[in-house]
């Protein structure tokens, strides 16, 4: 008998007709109208499995999916998932990297771009009809020749390592998670250091961790005072990791160059929010996984290790057990 995979997410047609592509035959989709929380209560107990991106899975929502067998989050950041309601249930979550590093690691070298040539300010003077040809340059820097600080070296901080050796960056890397061979060293071009010493030496610090109590607010106040004047924060993992409204303050007050933001505490950013009307900030609305590419490859992926675990298998790339530490993404 097919699996029902009801998808917690609302998405476009065009989205609905690639994870239709992406389907094994033997997977029924079962997508939602409106999203509403009737419409889910409804829909929940049909579903043997659950494909989730950013949306919330409650210990509620679990107890009334009678039939659910499997949690397949598309991404790998799954802080919205009650993971101890799964582990009581017997449900086995696993995760997607598939798509994610590549999508994130570009996007990741855009904003440090974006931010540093002031790309978004460039752009705008042009559709107003203004010409800073020689305004905008006292503000602007190359990323050539810069010390790159990777927070976090998992999937996505290789990724963006990798990319980044045409550059030709210093990089430097702090994961208390990792250990790292002088061959990989080489590999990657990277130095491991203490934290504070890469909030002291970067030009560019870039956030590749996910939420956790551990990693809650790991940027904050005392962190951006020991950032450089000249610095450029970014950040591609969770809006949580940093404490929003004291870089909002940094920001503003100039005590650091700029930010590039794909990821923001809540979600979506609010209208009008502050951060909205700085100068010195590039802002995307949770899009560095987000590219057709990206999403396709999570499907392929996503879809079929619900075919996989149906058919009798391990799902791969299963996540750990509620007390585990998840190293950097």
């Amino acid at each position: 008998m097919d699996w029902v995979v009801l998808y917690l997410n609302r998405a476009t047609k065009d989205l609905y007709r690639v994870m239709g592509e992406e389907a094994p035959p033997e997977l029924r989709l079962l997508f939602l109208d409106a999203g509403g929380p009737d419409e889910i209560r409804e829909k929940l107990p049909q579903a043997d499995a659950i494909l989730i991106a950013d949306a919330a899975l409650t210990a509620e929502m679990i107890l009334r999916a009678s039939r659910l067998k499997m949690v397949q989050h598309q991404g790998v950041g799954y802080e919205r998932i009650d993971v101890k309601a799964l582990a009581k249930a017997g449900v086995p979550l696993a995760l997607c990297p598939a798509g994610t590093a590549e999508a994130v690691g570009e996007h990741t070298v855009l904003l440090m771009l974006a931010a540093l040539k002031r790309l978004v300010a460039a752009h705008a003077s042009m559709v107003a009809g203004q010409w800073l040809m020689w305004e905008l340059r006292p503000s602007t820097r190359d990323l050539h020749g810069k010390t790159v600080g990777l927070i976090g070296f998992g999937r996505t901080g290789r990724a963006v390592a990798k990319r980044l050796r045409g550059f030709d960056v210093r990089l430097i890397v702090n994961d208390p998670y990792i250990t790292l061979s002088e061959r990989e060293k080489a590999e990657f071009g990277v130095t491991l250091v203490e934290k504070d010493a890469l909030l002291r030496e970067a030009d560019i610090v870039s956030l590749h961790v996910p939420l956790t109590e551990e990693t809650r607010h790991l940027i904050a106040g005392p962190e951006l005072q020991r950032m450089k004047r000249e610095a450029v924060l970014i950040n591609v993992s969770r809006g949580g990791v940093t404490d929003q409204d004291a870089l909002y303050e940094a920001l503003r007050e100039r005590r650091i160059l700029g930010a590039g933001l794909d990821v923001y505490s809540p979600e979506p950013l609010p209208a009008g929010h502050p951060l909205t009307r700085l100068d010195n900030v590039v802002l995307t609305p949770h899009v560095a996984a987000g590219t057709l590419d990206a999403f396709r490859a999570k499907m392929r992926f996503a879809l079929g290790n619900i075919a996989r675990f149906k058919g009798g298998e391990e799902p791969l790339e299963r996540a750990p057990t509620p007390s585990a530490r998840v190293p950097g993404t």
